[in-house]
C-alpha cells in the first residue's frame, strides 16, 4: 500500500484526493493547502490527516507526495520531497522558467525514488489506443499527428495573468502528447499566435488566445497543434494519427452517446463533456495507477521529469518562434 501525501486542495487536488482514496493499492495519508478551509474540507470528507504545513507532509510517514499547488511552488516542493526520500508526482508545468526547470532536473538526478510529471493525456484510453495502432503497424509509416485542443471558455483574468502564457499553461499538454505519439524527438518548432477572443487581456499579458504549432522531427514527421481558449460548443479534444497505411482518431467525449434523428434534422447529440476533470477522468485514474506501480518498483513513470523539461523547451521555442517570426531549432532553446 503506497501512502501518498497531497499538497494542494484546489479543483485538481480534490480530484486527485478522491482517486487516491478510492485506489485499491494506495492510501491518502494526509492533505495540505495554504487555504486551510480547503484542506480541512477534504480531510474531514475523506477521513484523513490535515497537515499544517508542507514541511509536515515531507516529514510524515508518507511514501510519496503529489504536488497540485501553484506552479511557482513546484521546483521547491520537488526538491523537498526528494530530500525526504519520497516519490513525487507533480502537476505540470515543472516551472514557468525553463532554466529553473532544467536546473531542478539536474539537482535531483540522483534521486532514488521515482519522479513523475502529471501529463495525464498520455494515459487517456482513446489516445493510447491510437498510439497502439501506430506501434502495432496498423497505420504504416507515421507521417502526421494532428492535435486539436480547445477550452470551453476563457479562464478568469487573474488566472490568465499568472499562467505563464498559453504555451506553458495549455499547449504544454499537447506538446508532450505530440512527443509521446511521434516516438521521435522534435527538432524544429514553428508557431503562430493571435488575439481574437480577448485582445485587450492578451495584449496586457503578452499572450495569445488562438495558436497553431507545427513540430517537425529529423526524419520529417510532423505534429500540428491547434489551440483556442474558447470553443462555444464545449471542450474540444481530438487526436489524429495519419500514416502511409491508414489513420487513427481519438475523438471527443459526450455526456452520453445517444443521437436523435427526426424530420428535418439528423444526429442531434449531447454536449461535449464540460472540461478536463470530466473528459480525462479515466486518464487521471490510470496516471495514479502508473505512479503507484512506480512507487512499488514494478514500473517506471511514463511521464518523467525529463519529459516535463523537454515539453517546456518546446513551449519556449513556440514563444520565440512568434517573437522572431521564424522556425526555431529546439537545440538552440
Amino acid at each position: 500500500m503506497t501512502r501518498i501525501a497531497l499538497l494542494g486542495c484546489g479543483r485538481i487536488g480534490r480530484m486527485h484526493a478522491e482517486i487516491i482514496a478510492a485506489h485499491p493499492r494506495a492510501k491518502l495519508a494526509g492533505v495540505f493547502d495554504v487555504h486551510s478551509p480547503s484542506s480541512e474540507e477534504v480531510a474531514v470528507r475523506l477521513g484523513v490527516l490535515q497537515y499544517d504545513s508542507p514541511e509536515a507532509a515531507f516529514a510524515s510517514d508518507a511514501d510519496a507526495v503529489l504536488i497540485a499547488t501553484p506552479t511557482a511552488t513546484h521546483v521547491d516542493f520537488i526538491k523537498a520531497a526528494v530530500a525526504a526520500n519520497k516519490a513525487v508526482l507533480c502537476e505540470k508545468p515543472v516551472d514557468l522558467d525553463f532554466a529553473r526547470a532544467r536546473q531542478c532536473a539536474e539537482d535531483v538526478k540522483e534521486a532514488s525514488a521515482p519522479i513523475m510529471i502529471g501529463f495525464c493525456r498520455r494515459f487517456d484510453p482513446g489516445h493510447r489506443a491510437a498510439r497502439d495502432a501506430h506501434r502495432n503497424g496498423q497505420l504504416g509509416e507515421l507521417h502526421q499527428v494532428v492535435i486539436t485542443s480547445r477550452d470551453p471558455g476563457m479562464a478568469p483574468d487573474g488566472y490568465i495573468e499568472t499562467s505563464g502564457g498559453i504555451f506553458r499553461d495549455m499547449t504544454i499538454h499537447d506538446l508532450d502528447l505530440a512527443r509521446f505519439m511521434l516516438d521521435e524527438e522534435v527538432t524544429h518548432v514553428t508557431a503562430t499566435g493571435a488575439r481574437l477572443i480577448a485582445p485587450a487581456l492578451m495584449e496586457r499579458c503578452g499572450d495569445y488566445d488562438t495558436v497553431t504549432v507545427i513540430l517537425t522531427t529529423a526524419s520529417g514527421k510532423q505534429a500540428i497543434i491547434t489551440n483556442s481558449r474558447e470553443a462555444v460548443y464545449g471542450y474540444d479534444q481530438r487526436v489524429e494519427l495519419f500514416g502511409s497505411g491508414g489513420m487513427a482518431l481519438s475523438d471527443n467525449h459526450r455526456e452520453n452517446a445517444a443521437e436523435v434523428w427526426g424530420q428535418g434534422f439528423t444526429r442531434h447529440a449531447a454536449p461535449l463533456q464540460h472540461f478536463f476533470i470530466e473528459r480525462y477522468r479515466a486518464a487521471f485514474v490510470a496516471e495514479i495507477d502508473n505512479f503507484v506501480d512506480a512507487c512499488a518498483g514494478t514500473a517506471v513513470p511514463e511521464a518523467s521529469l525529463e519529459d516535463g523539461v523537454k515539453a517546456l523547451a518546446l513551449a519556449e521555442a513556440c514563444f520565440r518562434s512568434i517573437a522572431e517570426a521564424r522556425t526555431i531549432a529546439v537545440k538552440d532553446v
